[in-house]
Formats: C-alpha cells, sequence, structure tokens
C-alpha cells in the first residue's frame, strides 16, 4: 500500500474514534510516556501540541512542568517547511491558530537543539521497526536531519496506530522509541 492511500485509512481510523476513547487512551499513553527513563531523565523535552485525533500531550506538559523541565513545542515555518523548538509556559495562551488547526506559539524564545534531551513526535502511523507515516510535510524528518540535534526521538500514538509495516523512502527518519497507550517499543535505529 503507498502511503498516501495509507494515510487515508490512518486518518478514518483516529476520526472514528469517540472523544471519550481518546481522552482516556490519551492519559494511559501519556502515563506510558512519564514511566520512561527518557522521559524522567530529560532536563528538557519537545512534545507536540495536539491537533484533535491526536494523543493529547496535554499531561505529558503538565507533569515535564511539575518535573522542572523545560518544555518546548515546534514553532513551524509553513513557507520555509521547517520547524524550531520554542519554550513554553502555557497551554492556554501565546498561540497561534494556523493550519488545520495547527497551534503555534508566537510566544516565548528559542531552545538550542543541543540542550533538548528527548523529541516527542507524532505521526499518523508507526510500524515495529521505528518508521514513522508523517502528514506528508516532512518537517519531523527535516528537524530529526540536524545535526545539532543528539536527543531521543519517542513516537507517541494510540496503539491502533501501531501497524505492519510503513513504506520508507531514503529521507524518512525513523524514531528510537515508541509509547502507545499499550505498550512501549525500543528500536534500535541509531547509534551511539
Amino acid at each position: 500500500m503507498d502511503k498516501k492511500q495509507l494515510r487515508l485509512e490512518l486518518q478514518k481510523l483516529l476520526t472514528d474514534m469517540t472523544d471519550r476513547q481518546r481522552s482516556q487512551k490519551s492519559r494511559s499513553a501519556c502515563k506510558n510516556l512519564i514511566s520512561t527513563p527518557q522521559f524522567r531523565s530529560a532536563s528538557a523535552v519537545m512534545l507536540y501540541m495536539s491537533l484533535p485525533y491526536e494523543v493529547d500531550t496535554s499531561e505529558a506538559i503538565l507533569q515535564a512542568w511539575q518535573q522542572g523541565k523545560v518544555v518546548a513545542v515546534p514553532k513551524i515555518s509553513w513557507q520555509q517547511r521547517h520547524m524550531l523548538p520554542v519554550r513554553i509556559s502555557s497551554l492556554e495562551s501565546g498561540f497561534s491558530s494556523e493550519v488545520g488547526g495547527v497551534k503555534n506559539p508566537v510566544t516565548g524564545g528559542p531552545v538550542p537543539f543541543e540542550e533538548i534531551d528527548l523529541v516527542v513526535t507524532p505521526a499518523l502511523g508507526f510500524d515495529r521497526k521505528g518508521n514513522r507515516l508523517g502528514r506528508g510535510g516532512s518537517f519531523y524528518d527535516n528537524f530529526f536531519a540536524n545535526e545539532q540535534l543528539t536527543a531521543q526521538r519517542c513516537g507517541l500514538g494510540f496503539c491502533e496506530q501501531l501497524i505492519d509495516n510503513i513504506p520508507v523512502a531514503e529521507h524518512d527518519e525513523p524514531v528510537d522509541f515508541l509509547v502507545t497507550d499499550k505498550e512501549i517499543v525500543y528500536f534500535n535505529n541509531r547509534q551511539g
């Protein structure tokens, strides 16, 4: 199956979930994320501001603040097709609503790539090799390709988003581990 068709199937799977299911599964996924050694030991974490059908990261963000961590989220430049990590201190204010409902930070300073210990990334789907199928913009692939970024890469999704095989292109960047509402799966994709 090609990426386009797979994206459509995974989007349907996500939109068919009820709000109650999504909320319960999001809490479980965040609880699993918070329990990982990578999250516990991180001084600075980069999470994402959830779209309506993604795992809601707000619980993990609140927990990170309670633990004294720096929390960054992506500031997206649609024209340049890249994103920068920007520090946030609120879930309620300091955001603009952008393309497709993406919350883009308008306040907060950039966090240097080398200071980020853990990057939590969304996707439409993941496989058991650490490959991820994003929405097609390559924002995270380009972000992960930055040589200054040495952070652990964590995929975050619902168990239904874990599928057998994701088609991979040369520029696709895998994650180091995946957290869902049901399990934590580690991969051996990068040396070091």
